[in-house]
């Protein structure tokens, strides 16, 4: 019997140690509760001890946590829509005020990210909607001249740090004063923006004005090239009317030098030589005659023949 007894003992004995005892990992930070009310917190490691039956333990993870914050679309300065995906990470404050905050106001993790969720997403609407595309993409897209296009990283206000993670330090700065006036008791570690894209709603219509924007441009070069070959060919064709016309008139001019030299060469030997003179003329017209198909009728005696006659041209 006594036995017995001593055995149901131990048997309660160690269901009460069971039931007030707790391990607490380093990893871990825990809160107990009676009836709902917070009666203790835990950060140590180790060995706990609790009221048996009436008391809870809650446990929290101590280590940094992460919340991705849903895809959604943002306004910027100039009115484009773009469609950004961030995440966020903390940490549940490991003091005792930072438990106690976390669970009076989340209460848990799961309800934690939905409403460090939406304030994030707040505070980025906030500032896109202050910048331009290329300050909350990070940089500034240029076209190559071989048709591709690069990035080219745009600072901030202090000029070393990338506009990027200006952008995102001023949202983690901006969500973790929400939090602190809510009294949420966590510390944001930083905030990042993942993806900063046109969204799918709309990318035909990004297309669209980028094919316009380039069949522009090609316009632009191909009337550019028009206009220059217009240029050109008519710098050329003046050029040629310019030359064709200087040739003319040189050779014009050496035409008429030749002519007049020819017609002084002629007038001087006609004039040394009277005989000459005749011959030519005889033999103009018997070129004349002889290649026409008239037929002439003259006297034998008749001078025009005398060369014919005699070889010297005088009759015997």
């Amino acid at each position: 019997m006594i036995a017995k007894l001593l055995l149901l003992i131990l048997a309660i004995g160690a269901v009460v140690l069971w039931q007030s005892a707790y391990k607490v990992d380093q990893t871990e930070l825990v809160l107990v509760t009676q009836f709902g009310a917070i009666e203790s917190t835990g950060t140590e490691p180790g060995l706990q001890f609790k009221t048996p039956f009436v008391q809870q333990v809650t446990r929290l993870d101590k280590r940094v946590l992460r919340v991705d914050v849903p895809a959604s679309d943002f306004q910027d300065k100039g009115s484009r829509i773009l469609n950004i995906d961030a995440y966020v990470r903390y940490r549940i404050r490991d003091t005792d005020k930072g438990i106690r905050d976390f669970r009076e106001s989340l209460i848990t993790e799961s309800n934690a990210q939905g409403t460090i969720s939406q304030i994030v997403v707040a505070a980025l609407r906030e500032e896109v909607g202050q910048r331009e595309r290329e300050e909350i993409i990070g940089g500034e897209i240029i076209r190559n001249e071989d048709g591709t296009t690069t990035v080219r990283p745009l600072f901030g206000s202090d000029g070393t740090t990338p506009i990027r993670e200006e952008l995102t330090r001023l949202v983690k700065d901006a969500v973790q004063i929400r939090v602190d006036e809510q009294k949420f008791g966590i510390e944001i570690i930083d905030v990042r923006i993942k993806r900063a894209d046109f969204p799918n709603t709309i990318v035909e219509t990004v297309y669209d004005l980028m094919r316009s924007e380039r069949r522009i441009q090609a316009d632009r070069l191909r009337a550019e090239g028009e206009e220059a070959f217009l240029t050109v060919t008519a710098d050329v064709d003046r050029q040629v009317e310019q030359i064709s016309a200087e040739a003319d008139e040189d050779a014009n001019r050496l035409r008429g030098d030749g002519e007049a030299e020819a017609i002084r060469i002629l007038a001087e030997a006609l004039e040394g030589d009277a005989d000459l003179f005749a011959f030519r003329r005889s033999l103009q017209a018997y070129a004349t005659i002889l290649g026409s198909q008239s037929t002439l009728v003259l006297s034998a005696n008749s001078p025009l023949f005398q060369f014919l006659q005699t070889p010297d041209g005088l009759g015997e």
